[in-house]
């Protein structure tokens, strides 16, 4: 793969099963390098009665910014966002026969999670209400203009969209009754939207508890008081008038969403805080009743929640759960699995009798998996036919070995399909996540192909600190980061350098995030990596607590009192490798102070350096920045190792 083949990618999301069970539409996504932006349409894949495809899928929607697709539940319209040129995403509506969409919303900042009402007469949404005088609710007042921000809370960033408080997200009712016919003199007319939530701190995940009640998550005490600056968060309601308040769990975990059934079953995701409310560490959510919350649906332990669960009429609970580097969805009454192997799960539906997964795969970016209920998924679509040329997928070999302390270690190996330059062997690049209670797959992923496509063996897995192996496997790393990680990480690498084919003298180590962290740590307590590149990384764990947006409790509780051991900057006076830092303007996650302190050091000590900052772009700059930079960003990773490793 070459890096301006990021065209062929296709990536899917949203999955939404028709009522009936006749039909499955879906987000398609492509990045357009040329034009510098994402095109997204609805596409549909119709079915039979056995849930087994009658023809492919077939584009839906012709409009260039559509997502979110979710059916009535009476299955007579299609709620989704579609958004203009210039302009925020509002709910549109479509009839599954055919005809335009109506607009039903013109919400300043947009709108997003549309939810319909038992009844398919309502949809809920989520807008951010901005405060008057600011995000241009005011013509004369340029941003640069606006009054300045009181802050009182550490809770006022958040990474992709920045100041939260004076734009509050909260949640609408909109009444399709009110609809004009379409031969009325007023027929572009949009219905009246009803605020139902109001006051401070952000409402989210709507979901109609009945035809005259709406739940959603949010901070809030039992009188509905907005409890600022806490993880836990609560499952929520309100009726239609927004009064008669009632926060139905109790307080004390971090809800993550909620799905509610035809026949009125309550299902939500739910983390442990620990007896602090703070400790987050490799807790996996688990899944609950709400009529009755003690009983674990999932394990704590074993089961990390990979996406959202779905949850069908009749009460079909289905998840998908992380587990050595890929997904298993499985019925979760009845433990019967519905698909395995080598996935990478990212959504679920559930509807008509019909259960539909977005997956990736060894040879895909995405791919729509259906079947009946209770029965093994069916791959159904073939977006991967786009995948032709350089960008053909390079499958991986699957390593395993142990650490110094017999700890077993999981990985894999992309060899380059060309022959290498040298009778050494490829040279090797160690790629290591973020998180890091995340997981690493061997399924098909940019940054391996890329590299693997440009001479570069890459070695990548998953060490103690990350998901997909057991939540004690994800809490080895608290408050020790730079031990038990190291050590798998180092072991993973001698392993694959055992293989006659890699270069062992020349190797190169990248990460980002977390693995961005990992990266600058290694190459301060090592000299064997020929280059590095330490990507969007916290590299200082004092001034990321007064910076980033999760500053408040993440280092607190990966770290605790070892804020200065254990942050990579204090080893930087011992770095000889040659450091490429990569960072982005308006990362507040990892804020770009991370990496310009890191840069700082090197240049000081003389150690070749370069700093790359892209003007724009956030924490997710690698898998969701903007089309052109991304490309920008390969082209100036391949240039760095082949300035380095070649």
């Amino acid at each position: 793969m070459q890096p301006s083949d990021l065209t062929k990618i296709r990536t899917l999301s949203s999955p939404t099963v028709r009522p009936d069970g006749t039909d499955v539409v879906v987000t398609v996504v492509r990045p357009d390098v040329e034009e510098n932006r994402y095109r997204t349409s609805l596409w549909r894949l119709p079915l039979d009665a056995d849930g087994t495809p009658t023809g492919p899928a077939v584009r839906l929607t012709h409009g260039t910014r559509d997502s979110s697709p979710v059916y009535s539940p009476d299955g007579s319209r299609l709620a989704f966002l579609r958004a203009g040129e210039d302009g925020p995403p509002q709910v549109h509506v479509l009839d599954p026969g055919g005809g335009d969409a109506r607009r039903l919303t013109d919400a300043p900042l947009g709108v997003a999670e549309p939810a319909w009402s038992p009844d398919s007469r309502r949809l809920a949404y989520v807008a951010r209400v901005p405060e008057a005088g600011r995000y241009g609710t005011d013509e004369k007042i340029r941003p640069d203009q606006e009054a300045p921000r009181l802050v009182e809370h550490s809770q006022y960033l958040a990474d992709g969209l920045g100041y939260l408080l004076d734009r509050p997200a909260k949640i609408f009712v909109v009444d399709l009754d009110e609809l004009p016919a379409g031969d009325d003199e007023d027929a572009e007319r949009l219905p009246t939207s009803t605020q139902l939530t109001a006051g401070n701190g952000d409402d989210r995940s709507p979901a109609w508890l009945d035809a005259g009640r709406v739940a959603f998550v949010a901070s809030r005490d039992g009188r509905g008081t907005w409890r600022p600056d806490t993880l836990v968060s609560d499952i929520c309601s309100v009726d239609l008038r927004g009064k008669a308040f009632t926060r139905h769990t109790d307080g004390t975990g971090s809800v993550g969403g909620l799905a509610v059934a035809g026949d009125g079953t309550v299902v939500y995701r739910v983390g442990d805080l620990g007896p602090s409310r703070q400790d987050f560490v490799a807790r996996s959510a688990v899944l609950r009743r709400l009529d009755d919350p003690a009983t674990a649906l999932t394990d704590p332990e074993r089961d990390h929640l990979a996406c959202a669960p779905a949850l069908g009429v009749g009460g079909t609970l289905v998840a998908a759960v992380e587990h050595r580097g890929d997904t298993v969805v499985r019925d979760v009454d009845t433990g019967a699995v519905l698909l395995d192997g080598h996935v990478s799960v990212t959504d679920l539906a559930v509807g008509g009798g019909v259960v539909a997964a977005v997956a990736g795969t060894r040879t895909s970016y995405g791919e729509l998996f259906v079947g009946r209920v209770g029965e093994r998924l069916q791959q159904a679509t073939d977006f991967a036919r786009h995948l032709t040329g350089s960008a053909a997928p390079i499958e991986p070999e699957e390593i395993e070995t142990t650490a110094e302390d017999g700890y077993p270690v999981h990985g894999w190996i992309f060899r380059p399909t060309t022959k290498p330059r040298r009778k050494a062997g490829h040279p090797v690049v160690l790629m290591i996540h973020g998180g890091p209670y995340t997981q690493y797959s061997g399924n098909l992923f940019d940054e391996a192909q890329v590299l693997a496509g440009a001479g570069y063996a890459v070695v990548m897995g998953n060490p103690r600190g990350g998901s997909g192996y057991g939540a004690a496997h994800g809490r080895a790393v608290k408050e020790a980061i730079g031990t038990v990680d190291v050590a798998d990480l180092t072991a993973l690498l001698d392993a694959a350098l055992t293989a006659k084919d890699l270069d062992a003298s020349r190797v190169g180590v990248q990460g980002g995030s977390y693995g961005g962290l990992m990266t600058t740590w290694l190459v301060g307590h090592t000299d064997r990596f020929t280059a590095a590149i330490s990507e969007r990384a916290v590299n200082a764990w004092d001034s990321f607590a007064g910076t980033s947006d999760i500053g408040w409790f993440f280092g607190d509780e990966y770290v605790g009192d070892h804020v200065v051991e254990q942050s990579p900057l204090t080893w930087a006076d011992s770095i000889r490798t040659p450091t490429m830092v990569i960072h982005s303007e308006r990362d507040f996650r990892c804020p770009l102070e991370q990496g310009q302190r890191l840069f700082a050091r090197l240049r000081r000590n003389g150690v070749p350096s370069r700093l790359l900052v892209f003007p724009g772009e956030g924490h997710e700059l690698s898998r969701s920045g903007q089309p052109r930079h991304r490309v920008q960003r390969f082209e100036h990773i391949l240039a760095w190792w082949e300035e380095h490793l070649r």
